[in-house]
């Protein structure tokens, strides 16, 4: 009432439940969170609606506006939805701000033609004209009706909607015809509309609800919620009969709690549409009573553990219901009104907390037993980062006692230092704690919130390069791993080492509002990697569309990171610095760069010679060098665009500054009076090249301001480019002349490094506002947007932006890890080694956001099952090995395989080394080759694959017989002897290697060569500890099919 929002959040034992009621009229402003979509206007064009054309709601013959974007619209767009229209040019520009609704446009397509929009062909088709597209699209579906209509098929015609996803119709007031002055430019910002719900209160509800939500969605469909909504409405009629809530594990308590809810529960069967115990099958009430047989249990202990509560759920709790607390503020979808959930399997069967009874463990021992807290206590936990997620999983095994015994413990790695931007959500760190390590300034922390807790902190990387330190021993001696990690590749890793060490992991992720969480079961569930999760960025943008062509905000930031800061803070220096500390590494290491890349460093070196020579290196010399780029980037390098662009024009005949091309204006600059958005690139710039340098920085803005006008600054003079080159979407690779590169290697090789300034490479720190590397790319990305006249962006959007930054909130963190919290306990129970364990454990995948609907757990995938195609062995898991014990040749191994498996081995490998060769079938059959003279002919056999090989001996076997005697054939058969030295080489090394003992045929190739020294005395660091190798195998089977085995574990000494 009086619009005051009333939430509830409470843990019963194992039971969680939510109520939210946020009053009769709620308006919801943003009911998801998500970003409205920005798209770009390429096109416009006026089309009659039929034939082919549809469009909902638009009768035959209706004109309509149709545009053509430049980038698709997700499926949220609907019929009928709201955008605002933006950056329209000229006689258009009086629609800018406006708000109409669109229309899909969708084309009808014969069902038999099998159009794929994905189609690379398809997609370049639909950037032509929208008239184009629907002439081509009807030409194609009167050549399948035509075909129909002749084969004399009975029935009609199937056809399909096609909708195009990059084409919206807009319903705009006025004459449609004005739309035909459409040049270039126009953005379509979606619209979010405003809804109202209305809710009930929490006594209405407690009634009127017959199914509540539960977050198991199998348990919602089976009525699971019904008997836990008349627990809760029990407990509370408790209350308020005995002045008290039931207590702790009382049975009289409880029995008298039972009566309670059957009172209830037989009250409400008489109200229309209420809660009650009832038969539910798939989510519908069958009004037939349930079986109390199987209710009154779950009753009695709802009864006996109300008083407990346990740290995983109120953890949970805690998120989700902080969350509903911003709902009142019209954003975010709020839960609807109930949200239950049960986790039974928690509950010890001897029941009470034994010696626990009365320790800060209490609550938790009531639930799940004497043993079980014992069994708690001496766990061994490994857990891999100590950021949102660590920080919050550290909270948890704190309080819940784990590693607190005798011989247990918990480690935990993290290699990063707290920031100021990590405060808002890794809740264990102050503002005193910035720049401290994490993992041992959290460990001290929980340490002191638990004295008995067993804690070591590392501030190591786990990976690759740290199996020396994270060896067998150490993964042997783990009872489960935890992941709190934020990338995939670290998460991949330690799922490869679960699924050899054979280890439960616990695995969760969260984005914004968005979060989930796996358990990964040995032999039972899939695994991490058997999913296809990726870092990469499905979404890059087009290089020529950033270097040349942006029309949107996000295509200036993302060149002024990739070029502005990216190549002169970071690039440079690295390369400069490379260059003057070791000239020959420098050049070779050049080599192995691309030409666009070889390019850009040689220039960029220059330049920083070039600087040394014209002066001495101080501020002033930092001013010059930003003021150059300033006139590069923003001046000079415009007038070349526009003037090639033109010039196509010109030659072409047709328009080019059309649809998402912008002609761009160069920035201004007068040396007297510089531009304030001229002086704040220079500011952040030449401070930026202060450090570079390491000369002091020149903070006071009016001292920099006299300083630059003091220097009368004057843009070079201009002349057309000679080249006329313009990057395009045909040609979107980087321009190179070869020559000139060879060019700036030859005078650069004559450069003498000795006398060459140091400098140091301006590493890019989001978080740091007095290094100046937000301002910079803030100006550098809104001088660029003046260029192309694109709206400018906030310092903070190009900071979020730029920086990376993945949105986290402390109440998704705290949420989804109190799950996973109550997933640890069920491992500390041994479920997972128990009768079906699958039907014991929760997966789950929530979004804060979008209400209850949203808000779901499951049960974990069975492992996923691959089939070898081998007659000996049909199938395996991920978890799944081949066990070779005791040291034998690679022969032996491999003859060992064939025999025990069936097929043939074709390659054995390194385990994730694909390339690193230690057998090869190719190898066994060159033992049969011959290259020799015999009675002056050479004898190749077999001819081909020798061939290929040796190229060089066809020739000389060619020659040899027609030669005659004399030196050049004497040349030949010389040829022909050095080849065949080649071969017995090749045979004598293999032969040797195939006989021998399989792990040095390993270490043959596996092992590093000397010239990695660093890289080979890791390798024997860990191999001296390891007991065998890790290989995989390429089989095929005897139809000649590719057929695959599990990871072989080679165990070659005790």
């Amino acid at each position: 009432a009086g619009g005051i929002a009333f939430l509830m959040a409470v843990n019963t034992g194992v039971t969680a439940s939510i109520f939210s009621d946020f009053g009769p009229k709620h308006v919801i402003t943003d009911e998801n969170g998500e970003p409205t979509q920005m798209l770009a206007v390429s096109g416009a064009e006026v089309l009659t609606v039929g034939g082919i054309v549809n469009v909902h709601g638009a009768k035959e013959g209706d004109k309509v506006l149709t545009i053509t974007l430049a980038s698709n619209y997700d499926n949220s767009l609907q019929d009928g939805d709201l955008v605002s229209l933006d950056d329209m040019r000229g006689a258009l520009s009086g629609f800018n701000g406006k708000q109409v609704k669109v229309r899909r446009f969708s084309l009808k397509s014969p069902s038999d033609a099998k159009v794929d929009l994905n189609d690379t062909g398809t997609k370049e088709m639909l950037k032509s004209p929208t008239s184009q597209v629907v002439a081509n699209f009807s030409k194609q579906y009167d050549f399948y009706k035509k075909e129909f209509e002749a084969s004399g098929k009975e029935g009609k015609f199937k056809e399909r909607e096609i909708n195009l996803f990059n084409r919206l119709v807009l319903d705009v007031e006025g004459p449609l015809d004005q739309w035909s002055s459409y040049q270039s430019g126009g953005l379509v910002n979606s619209v979010k509309q405003a809804i109202t719900k209305q809710y009930q209160s929490f006594e209405e509800t407690l009634v009127s609800t017959p199914n509540p939500q539960m977050m198991d969605q199998e348990a919602w469909m089976a009525g699971e919620g019904s008997w836990v909504h008349v627990a809760l409405a029990s407990a509370l009629g408790f209350q308020e009969q005995k002045g008290r809530w039931p207590g702790l594990q009382s049975e009289a308590d409880a029995k008298e709690f039972v009566e309670i809810a059957k009172g209830i529960s037989e009250a409400n069967r008489a109200v229309e549409g209420a809660c009650w115990l009832q038969k539910i099958e798939f989510t519908m009430p069958s009004g037939e009573p349930a079986d109390l047989e199987k209710v009154e249990p779950l009753l009695m202990r709802y009864s006996m553990l109300f008083q407990a509560e346990l740290t995983g759920f109120c953890a949970f709790l805690g998120g989700a219901i902080a969350q509903e607390v911003i709902k009142k503020t019209g954003k975010f979808l709020p839960i609807e009104q109930w949200l239950h959930h049960d986790e039974p399997c928690l509950v010890s069967a001897s029941g009470g907390g034994g010696a626990y009874g009365g320790t800060r463990y209490a609550h938790q021992a009531s639930v799940v037993g004497a043993d079980v807290m014992e069994a708690m206590r001496r766990q061994r936990v490994f857990l891999v980062g100590c950021g949102a997620l660590g920080c919050e999983y550290l909270k948890g095994l704190a309080l819940m006692g784990a590693c607190t015994g005798s011989g247990s413990k918990l480690i935990v790695t993290d290699m990063d230092t707290i920031e100021v931007s990590n405060l808002s959500r890794q809740f264990l760190f102050r503002q005193s704690d910035v720049t401290k390590p994490k993992s041992t300034t959290a460990a001290a922390i929980v340490k002191g919130w638990n004295p008995e807790l067993n804690i070591e902190a590392l501030e190591k990387g786990v990976g690759v390069t740290s199996e020396d330190y994270f060896d067998d021993q150490f993964w042997s001696g783990l009872d489960l791993c935890w992941n709190a990690l934020d990338n995939v590749v670290a998460r991949k890793y330690t799922d490869r080492c679960c699924l050899w060490y054979g280890l439960p992991l616990l695995e969760s992720g969260t984005l914004g509002t968005k979060s989930n969480s796996d358990v990964f079961l040995p032999g039972q569930t899939k695994s991490y990697n058997d999913g296809t999760e990726s870092d990469a960025n499905e979404n890059q943008i087009a290089m020529c569309t950033l270097r040349s062509f942006p029309y949107l905000p996000l295509h200036c930031i993302e060149f002024a990171k990739q070029a502005y800061f990216g190549d002169y803070m970071e690039f440079a220096p690295q390369q400069y610095e490379a260059f003057r500390k070791d000239l020959p590494g420098f050049f070779e290491r050049l080599d192995a760069m691309g030409e666009a890349e070889q390019a850009k460093a040689l220039r960029m070196i220059k330049g920083y010679i070039k600087l040394q020579k014209a002066a001495k290196i101080d501020f002033v010399a930092c001013i010059r060098c930003a003021f150059d780029h300033y006139c590069k980037d923003f001046i000079t390098s415009i007038r070349d665009l526009v003037y090639n662009c033109d010039e196509i024009e010109k030659t072409t005949g047709k328009p080019f500054w059309t649809g998402t091309k912008r002609k761009p204006i160069e920035a201004k600059w007068d040396a007297k009076s510089p531009p304030p958005e001229a002086l704040e690139y220079l500011y952040a710039s030449a401070n930026c090249y202060a450090f570079i340098w390491n000369v002091p920085y020149v903070r006071n803005r009016g001292a920099f301001e006299k300083q630059v006008v003091s220097l009368d600054l004057q843009v070079p003079a201009w002349s057309p480019p000679a080249d006329g080159k313009v990057a395009t979407e045909e040609d979107d690779e980087d321009k190179v002349d070869t020559a000139a590169i060879e060019a700036m290697k030859g005078e650069l090789y004559g450069v003498d490094t000795k006398g060459l300034v140091p400098c140091q490479v301006h590493d890019f720190e989001k978080d740091d506002d007095t290094n100046f590397h937000i301002d910079f790319l803030a100006i550098g990305t809104n001088l660029r947007a003046s260029n192309y006249d694109i709206k400018p962006s906030e310092r903070s959007h190009v900071k979020v932006t730029a920086g990376r930054i993945i949105p986290a909130l402390a109440t998704t963190t705290a949420m989804i890890c109190g799950l996973v919290d109550l997933e640890f306990l069920k491992l500390v129970k041994g479920l997972h080694k128990g009768e079906r364990p699958l039907d014991q454990f929760f997966n789950a995948n929530v979004n804060l956001a979008t209400g209850s609907q949203a808000m779901n757990v499951f049960r974990p995938e069975p492992a996923t099952k691959r089939q070898t195609k081998l007659p000996k062995m049909t199938e395996f898991t991920s978890w799944d090995k081949v066990d070779i014990e005791g040291e034998i040749s690679l022969k032996a191994l491999v003859e060992h395989l064939q025999s025990q498996y069936g097929g043939t081995v074709k390659r054995l490998f390194p385990a994730g080394h694909e390339k690193l060769a230690v057998f090869d079938s190719e190898s066994v059959e060159k033992l049969n080759w011959k290259i020799e003279m015999k009675d002056g002919k050479a004898v190749i056999e077999p001819e081909e694959p020798v061939y290929k090989a040796w190229p060089q001996l066809r020739t000389a076997v060619e020659k040899l017989s027609v030669v005659g005697e004399g030196p050049t054939r004497k040349a030949f058969e010389s040829q022909i002897t050095t080849c065949a030295k080649s071969l017995q080489k090749v045979k004598d090394v293999f032969a040797s290697r195939f006989e021998g003992a399989a792990s040095e045929a390993y270490t043959a190739v596996a092992r590093p060569s000397d010239e990695e020294a660093e890289k080979q005395q890791y390798f024997d660091a860990v191999q001296r500890k390891r007991k065998y190798v890790a290989l995989q195998a390429h089989v095929v089977n005897g139809e000649g099919e590719d057929a695959e085995l599990p990871l072989i574990r080679y165990t070659y000494r005790k």
